[in-house]
């Protein structure tokens, strides 16, 4: 038979290369998936077809990895090298059993026989379109049948063919299983069966489950008990019809419902394959691996991104979809429902949230009901936590509504594992970044239209590189136990439960959310840049010092990472620098004595965002070097003092985490006396002499905090000096405060501007107890606050600390 199925394959060659076109996952599976060259290699797929195997040979052959249509000997006996579980369905008759079983014994006793032999069975799924079908559906016969028949899978390479996913995963170790298992047939039936879990896991995981019907799915959310109840209510607050309530449920059905299509999946691939390659040198993504994994294990996988552009949306779904999975269901908000872009985004899976639910019980309910019925019928959801666009570049704080409706969405019964992948999403360019800065001056946010769309594609240009960097999972399930151990008791699978415990659990969970999107940041050219030129008085540097620069800051992630997931740019600090200029975000100027790099006044602003994008990361070395430069010595405790205290407001306003503050600054401090920004004498460290070229270095590394400690001088001594103030008139006075200091000293950075992050910051300060509220229900300062107070003025230059002093209300 296997000799038939050659000549067919070999037939075959030429009609495939003209038909299919397949789309390979991972895209470096020798390194990804630790195939090893000089091991044995054994493929094992899920149907006996000639057009499978020609695909795969195909795709061997550009992966330079065996050809599957080969035999192999191995103890001396001779076996194919690829394995089949299932012969295709026959036009008349019934369907006959595969080698599978025979070859899959003969491997293990191979492998019982000759420890050496260190063989690996590589799964190869071909996934012929991505279509899920949908449910009550005949299509099935096209899109559906694990084996059709010759004529079927004709249909299907026809229709799908310029749409096929090769999914290769990774090789099972035949000797360690037979080491563990034996080599009896039972063991070989049990490789079998985990190899057929793997393929139906690897097409769930490809195409999703299958879609309901719009109206069939408007239908089963309306006969719900709890929108029967809420539709009840309706009826009788605002005095009604049950049949006109009912109809007003089925128009918000309708306004929130996505319509997803397979169809426009394959339009917005093209499309959006072609505007990546318009717009951005490349995207990166980071640790996608997981994301395989964790869908390869039957997870509900929910995405919570940060939000920096509407670019997110596009962006984040295409390449979920190219790396194998199925894209998610989107939360977008309901300002991007204009024509026509609302009807494409509800077809690629967006469903429309509105920004508030307050006062209308009816929508909340349908909304509620719809969210729970995408998790219970195990399709992928997407939301920001933030609620809205960064205009800053610093995460947001994060609203918890979605995630509220999320954890509900578990009492209600979910049978599976459901799981929060955070995502850090990085732009070297911003298409919006310009409008940022007028709305935080003042000007009203403008509505988007079909003329802004127009608009923005006119505009399009160079914009570097994206980045997508998955940060660490956080299982639903797991987390619930940990935190509410008998959270299970209050499952309810007809209602929302909303027990006492879900506000303030929702409230830390989505902390933790945020400081994973952040451990997961991206380093790059234009951010790091920013890091440097911003940090000089004139926003200029010299080639070399700005090549010093970006070479601290590597080695500085390098040897005291933040965190694992941190990704760093694969440039040169030359070769970023040239990507900079080229993308008009500094210019060089030349003279006699060489190269400056600068930013223009208007390019120095926007560059600030990109700095936030990545403050975080280089915060705690900041305030250290700022230290060290403002006492004459100072020892590795006295540092710790005075960095500590600032931590517990710094890790709530910026999210940060490391497990340890303590050691986190002790490997820092160690870096920076290793390239020489600090010295050491006994136990006190001190500045490098003003004159050198590291002292120069340690005072731009310090002055990234110069912002953030300003912020915290205003704030802790209007506290102090001023006495209790209500939390508005605080937030308030600090924002006029930054106004003031913003035109003494030429200061122009997005955060001045922004009103939400005096808010955040008195929020942590309640948080950290360094506040707390009289019996007036005023902010009043504690002593702590107070001694945090001094150690911050210690750390600013006398001539700020002075105008903040002068500008204090009397």
């Amino acid at each position: 038979m296997f000799s038939s199925l050659a000549l067919f394959t070999t037939l075959l060659k030429w009609p495939i290369r003209l038909l299919v076109k397949f789309k390979i996952v991972p895209d470096n599976p020798q390194l990804k998936l630790g195939i090893t060259p000089d091991k044995p290699l054994f493929y094992i797929c899920h149907t006996e077809s000639a057009s499978d195997l020609a695909t795969l040979r195909r795709v061997c052959q550009q992966l330079a990895l065996p050809d599957p249509l080969g035999k192999i000997t191995l103890n001396g006996q001779l076996l194919p090298r690829t394995l089949f579980l299932e012969r295709p369905h026959q036009l008349i008759g019934g369907r006959r059993k595969t080698d599978a079983l025979k070859w899959g014994q003969a491997l293990l006793a191979a492998h019982l026989a000759n420890p050496a032999l260190q063989a690996q069975l590589m799964p190869a799924a071909i996934l012929w379109g991505r279509a899920p079908g949908k449910e009550d559906s005949i299509k099935w016969l096209l899109g559906e049948a694990h084996s059709p028949n010759w004529l079927a899978k004709l249909i299907i390479v026809l229709v799908s063919g310029r749409h096929t996913l090769v999914r290769l995963s990774k090789p099972v170790d035949l000797q360690q299983m037979a080491e563990q298992f034996g080599a009896e047939e039972v063991t070989a039936r049990k490789l079998l069966r985990m190899s057929r879990i793997h393929f139906y896991r690897q097409r769930l995981a490809a195409t999703g489950p299958k879609l309901m019907n719009r109206n069939q799915l408007f239908n089963a959310l309306l006969a719900s008990p709890a929108l029967k109840k809420a539709i009840a209510d309706e009826a009788a607050s605002k005095r009604i019809s049950q049949q006109a309530a009912q109809q007003a449920a089925r128009k918000l059905l309708n306004e929130i419902a996505a319509d997803y299509r397979t169809s426009t999946l394959r339009f917005g691939d093209r499309l959006l394959t072609w505007l990546w390659q318009k717009l951005y040198n490349g995207i990166q993504v980071n640790n996608a691996e997981m994301l395989r994994d964790l869908a390869q294990k039957g997870h509900e996988i929910v995405y919570v991104p940060c939000h920096r552009s509407h670019m997110d949306y596009l962006l984040l779904s295409y390449i979920i979809y190219h790396q194998g999975l199925v894209p998610p269901h989107i939360a977008a908000g309901i300002n991007l429902n204009f024509w026509p872009a609302g009807t494409l985004f509800r077809r690629g899976g967006a469903f429309f949230i509105r920004r508030s639910f307050s006062g209308d019980k009816l929508y909340s309910a349908v909304f509620r009901e719809y969210l729970s019925l995408l998790f219970m019928k195990g399709y992928a959801v997407k939301y920001y936590t933030e609620g809205g666009r960064s205009r800053t570049g610093r995460l947001l704080t994060p609203k918890t509504g979605m995630l509220a409706m999320t954890v509900q969405s578990m009492l209600r019964g979910i049978d599976r594992p459901v799981t929060l992948v955070p995502v850090y999403l990085g732009y070297e360019h911003v298409m919006e970044v310009n409008t940022y800065l007028s709305e935080l001056q003042g000007s009203g946010k403008k509505k988007e239209s079909v003329g802004g769309v127009i608009k923005a594609i006119r505009n399009l240009r160079d914009y570097g590189y994206g980045y997508v960097n998955f940060g660490e999972p956080i299982s639903l399930n797991h987390y619930l136990t940990q935190q509410v151990p008998d959270w299970k008791s209050d499952i309810n699978p007809l209602e929302a439960p909303k027990p006492h415990w879900i506000n303030p659990l929702v409230a830390k969970l989505s902390d933790q959310i945020m400081r994973h999107i952040n451990q997961a940041a991206a380093l790059n050219s234009i951010n790091l840049l920013a890091l440097c030129l911003l940090a000089s008085d004139k926003k200029t540097l010299t080639r070399q010092e700005v090549i010093a620069q970006l070479n601290s800051y590597l080695a500085l992630q390098a040897q005291a990472p933040y965190h694992a997931l941190v990704s760093t740019p694969d440039m040169t600090p030359e070769q970023m620098i040239d990507h900079a200029e080229k993308m008009q975000k500094i210019q060089v100027s030349r003279d006699s004595f060489g190269e400056l790099i600068s930013l223009t006044p208007a390019n120095a602003i926007l560059m600030s965002y990109y700095r936030n994008n990545i403050l975080h990361l280089f915060i705690i070395p900041a305030i250290l070097a700022s230290a060290v430069l403002h006492q004459r010595q100072v020892t590795q405790q006295q540092l710790l003092q005075i960095v500590e205290p600032l931590y517990a407001i710094l890790r709530q306003e910026l999210f940060l985490y490391v497990p340890s503050i303590t050691q986190y600054c002790i490997q820092i401090l160690a870096q920076l006396h290793t390239q020489g920004l600090i010295e050491l004498e006994g136990e006190y460290y001190h500045a490098p002499a003003q004159h050198s070229q590291q002292y120069v270095m340690l005072d731009l590394l310090a002055h990234n905090a110069e912002h953030t400690l300003q912020r915290y001088a205003m704030v802790f001594n209007l506290l102090r000096i001023k006495g209790p103030h209500i939390r508005a008139e605080l937030e308030q006075q600090s924002h006029h405060l930054a106004q003031r200091l913003l035109t003494l000293h030429g200061i122009n950075a997005p955060e001045y501007y922004d009103k939400n992050l005096f808010a955040t910051l008195s929020q942590a300060l309640k948080t950290a107890g360094y506040t707390q509220l009289d019996h007036d229900n005023r902010v009043v300062a504690t002593p702590e606050l107070t001694h945090l107070a001094h150690t911050v003025n210690s750390l600013l230059r006398s001539e700020v600390l002075q105008s903040i002093n002068s500008i204090m209300p009397q």
